[in-house]
């Protein structure tokens, strides 16, 4: 089990920078949103640009180990739109995402993006269901693993639990596509804790990625959410994977709130 910072929360930093303290603070990568690259158009950067990212990251002791926030840039992408011209669109940008996370050295995506999957009308589910398959398959291609991160229902109205996440992965039944769990958002819309859904599918290897986060959306050890249940779960079930910290409160700042959590996890993990 390894622990990556998810790089929003020190965006006010250049790149290099970014890498440079997470690995100073005990994390072992980052997971990077695309938009914090390119605000536009990060699906179409240049192919230096990305083995220059990949250099940096990777000299500095931090590698790129996944993406999140995939289609916030650029603007009006939506996975359920019956628009011919915004669907092709927003399959284009995933496709390309796919292979700037191979790029970047990444082994994973992560899909949540609430707003650019919300069912509005008949046929949006169907939609957002072959994005997934599609998804999947470019993975594949690829050597990497596309996950859908299930939402609460306050964040989204499709695949709004780990069990309904489940549900459509193994529907689909692609070897590039999983799920993975999101403590803040399960402990806001699932019925068991994150803990016991953690026991429950990691070990069918339904689950690829977990996001670490308080209900209170700040980081691990500043609400009242107790990590010991989750780091118990992940690692009594062998957990390999990454697991990556993403508040959305960053109190009092990035920099401490990044600093708060790795402290607090990693001394869980060595008590």
């Amino acid at each position: 089990m390894r622990i990556a910072l998810c790089n929003e929360v020190v965006a006010s930093l250049d790149f290099a920078e970014q890498a440079r303290l997470a690995a100073a603070l005990g994390y072992d990568g980052l997971e990077v949103a695309p938009f914090t690259l390119d605000a536009e158009a990060p699906h179409l950067l240049p192919k230096a640009r990305r083995a220059e990212l990949r250099r940096i990251a990777e000299s500095e002791g931090a590698p790129i180990t996944s993406l999140h926030w995939l289609l916030v840039a650029p603007a009006g992408l939506s996975i359920t739109s019956a628009d011919s011209t915004i669907r092709t669109q927003t399959l284009d940008v995933m496709q390309r995402l796919v292979g700037l996370a191979a790029d970047l050295g990444a082994t994973l995506l992560v899909h949540g993006s609430p707003k650019q999957r919300h069912l509005a009308a008949e046929g949006d589910a169907a939609r957002a269901e072959d994005a997934m398959a599609q998804a999947g398959a470019w993975a594949a291609q690829h050597g990497v693993t596309y996950c859908l991160e299930p939402l609460d229902a306050g964040q989204t109205n499709w695949a709004r639990t780990v069990a309904e996440a489940v549900e459509i992965v193994t529907r689909i039944g692609s070897p590039g596509l999983r799920t993975m769990l999101d403590v803040s958002a399960a402990g806001n819309g699932e019925e068991d804790s994150a803990a016991t859904l953690l026991r429950r599918h990691i070990p069918g290897g339904q689950i690829a990625h977990v996001h670490l986060n308080d209900r209170n959306r700040r980081a691990p050890g500043q609400g009242g959410d107790p990590f010991r249940p989750v780091l118990d779960a992940l690692q009594d079930t062998r957990y390999a994977g990454f697991c990556a910290v993403e508040p959305f409160d960053y109190q009092p700042d990035g920099r401490t709130s990044a600093a708060r959590a790795i402290g607090y996890l990693r001394g869980i993990l060595e008590a």
